[in-house]
């Protein structure tokens, strides 16, 4: 009888078999892992993969989560969750016309962005997967989250063209936005006119109650001229106490008129401050686009003229520059 004791050992893995979960171990602690959602589905329209992230992204219900795999949908018809998705679109038609069209053009790649009716954009990739001999295999479709971004930059375009006192546009989209409707009233032949707006003795205000002082009377006349303007008009501050109105499709009559509603709100105004009620008139031009004119400068270099003029004759009134 043999002195050594009998071992039983469990039958070694093959290198191959052992390679393959290690790969296979390997994606699926990457799909994990990574910010984006990942969904793959195969040509024959079934889910192969996805991460949590994915279910995370597009909100799924966990009741069409009906996969082999209990809490997934893998192994499932992706239809279902095709469902959900487009649910969430903000525009469904395109966004499951564009899926079905990359469906049916396996070499095709894709890349843009989709907005949810939540309010969230998301950046969409997708591309087709094939074999080492080239056939199709399916598709695999990368989802992130890009809504923060959206958010900053949008921000930092509003920064760029507001003014930080006041909150109205300020002198650079102010120029951006008239040269926009210039070359359209050039194109269509519309109307296009420019009021200028200053405030009268604005100098005398700060060194009597104080630039804070100042500050209130440019807030306050502000707030009270974008309740008198329209959407399709923009209100910008093109100076220290200077202020132009753009209006698009807006004859010199029209113009005048609205130069008047905005002379008699200022004039009929009392701005009650700690250092005391503050009264103030503004002076204003108007001038309206010429076919000769090659910018929206021209007018607007008309409408300054025609504003000094409005001072120069008296002040807290309505000159035209025709």
């Amino acid at each position: 009888m043999s002195n050594h004791t009998s071992r039983h050992h469990a039958p070694a893995k093959s290198a191959d078999a052992g390679d393959h979960e290690f790969q296979s171990s390997l994606v699926r602690a990457i799909n994990e892992a990574s910010p984006d959602g990942i969904l793959v589905v195969n040509d024959k329209g079934i889910i192969v993969s996805h991460n949590r992230r994915f279910v995370e992204i597009w909100r799924i219900p966990s009741d069409r989560l009906r996969g082999l795999e209990p809490g997934t949908a893998i192994g499932a018809d992706e239809d279902p969750i095709l469902l959900t998705v487009v649910e969430r679109a903000k525009d469904p038609q395109a966004f499951l016309g564009r899926v079905r069209e990359l469906y049916d053009n396996p070499q095709m790649n894709d890349r843009c962005e989709i907005e949810l009716k939540d309010g969230r954009t998301l950046e969409r990739h997708s591309t087709g997967l094939r074999g080492d001999d080239g056939q199709y295999l399916g598709r695999v479709w990368f989802f992130h989250d890009v809504t923060s971004q959206k958010q900053t930059e949008a921000a930092l375009r509003d920064l760029a063209r507001h003014d930080p006192l006041t909150g109205i546009a300020n002198r650079r989209y102010f120029f951006e936005r008239a040269n926009q409707e210039f070359a359209r009233t050039k194109r269509y032949r519309t109307p296009l006119s420019i009021a200028e707006l200053d405030i009268d003795h604005f100098k005398q205000i700060n060194d009597r109650y104080g630039h804070a002082a100042g500050d209130e009377v440019l807030k306050s006349f502000c707030s009270a001229s974008q309740r008198l303007i329209r959407e399709t008009e923009l209100f910008a501050r093109i100076g220290g106490e200077e202020f132009a109105v753009l209006l698009p499709d807006t004859g010199l009559d029209g113009a005048t008129r609205l130069a008047e509603r905005l002379r008699r709100a200022v004039a009929d105004s009392r701005l009650s401050l700690s250092a005391g009620a503050i009264s103030y008139t503004i002076s204003i031009g108007v001038a309206t686009l010429r076919w000769a004119d090659i910018g929206a400068e021209d007018c607007l270099r008309r409408a300054d003229s025609a504003m000094y003029r409005a001072k120069q004759n008296g002040r807290n009134r309505v000159e035209i520059e025709a």
